[in-house]
């Protein structure tokens, strides 16, 4: 019995160290990562595909403190009056909990730990609603893809401010975001660097390189195949110190499956389909092609 248990015990942490790099094995492993320009530390506009929030970029080559064109990261300095409001408001609120007088003087009837934790909730509400009641982050063009198409309705939104300009994204672009979807899976699961280099930033090649070599010294391989795009919507579209950017949320399904050197599945399923959601960031050149610049995963 104490052997089995040994054992078991040593198969639950073999798991548990490969889970990292196992459980997200498409491109990217499940991080979120490289640049978005001015924009990279700010949220990218939310969208049917991704209803909400993207997760922050863990890692960038852009300086945390460069500004972003026309607005700065977050919410804050949107507005000196509300932030100042906001400020006031969960100052007090906090200021009511600490001297027990209760974010609202009314709710002390629950009384004890249950009313503390319930008007932490409330506080932290107020301040959500307040946040997306006035300051809501400006979008520049907006519209949906579909299997490469854009659904009827495209046009832009809202234009930017600062150093950015809106930009159109036409039906050929589309095209382009989807098969940048399907080359970055396709080099990804050859271990191709070479093929990555021309569709990827070198930011990007150089962390698939990373990931494809913690995969390589675990002894196992990942491959993607069969994938299609289910869903994608534009997030924001623009110009910004005479390069093009795209933020396009993707809902995507594929046969993931991880091996290893004797070619035994140690992850994912070769006859079962698995889905992602993740928003690319795509750069270029004027006149030039699209190249990923950026993956996020959604909340």
């Amino acid at each position: 019995m104490r052997r089995t248990g040994v054992l078991i015990a040593a198969v639950i942490a073999v798991a548990l160290a490969l889970a990292p790099g196992l459980a997200f094995a498409r491109a990217g492993l499940g991080g979120s990562m490289g640049s978005r320009g001015g924009l990279t530390y700010s949220a990218p506009r939310s969208t049917p595909t991704a209803p909400y929030s993207a997760a922050p970029l863990q890692r960038s080559l852009t300086p945390q403190s460069a500004p972003s064109p026309g607005y700065q990261p977050g919410y804050a300095g949107r507005s000196p009056f509300m932030s100042g409001l906001l400020g006031g408001l969960i100052g007090a609120g906090i200021g009511g909990l600490l001297f027990g007088g209760g974010f609202f003087h009314g709710i002390t009837g629950f009384g004890g730990f249950f009313g503390f934790l319930l008007q932490i909730f409330l506080l932290v509400w107020l301040g959500r609603f307040l946040l997306r009641l006035f300051f809501r982050p400006p979008a520049y063009a907006g519209g949906n893809i579909a299997g490469g198409s854009p659904l009827p309705g495209m046009a832009p939104q809202m234009a930017g401010g600062g150093g950015a300009a809106p930009l159109a994204i036409a039906p050929p672009d589309y095209q382009q975001f989807e098969r940048l979807l399907h080359e970055v899976q396709a080099a990804w699961s050859a271990q191709d660097l070479h093929a990555m280099q021309a569709i990827a930033t070198p930011e990007m090649v150089g962390y698939f390189a990373e990931q494809l070599g913690e995969l390589t010294s675990r002894g196992v391989r990942n491959t993607i195949s069969d994938v299609r795009l289910e869903q994608g919507d534009l997030a924001e579209a623009w110009d910004e110190h005479g390069r093009d950017y795209a933020t396009v949320a993707m809902r995507f399904s594929m046969v993931d499956v991880t091996r290893d050197a004797a070619g035994h599945v140690v992850d994912g399923d070769p006859v079962r389909r698995s889905e992602a959601t993740e928003i690319w960031t795509f750069l270029r050149a004027p006149g030039g092609h699209w190249i990923l610049s950026a993956i996020q995963q959604t909340r």
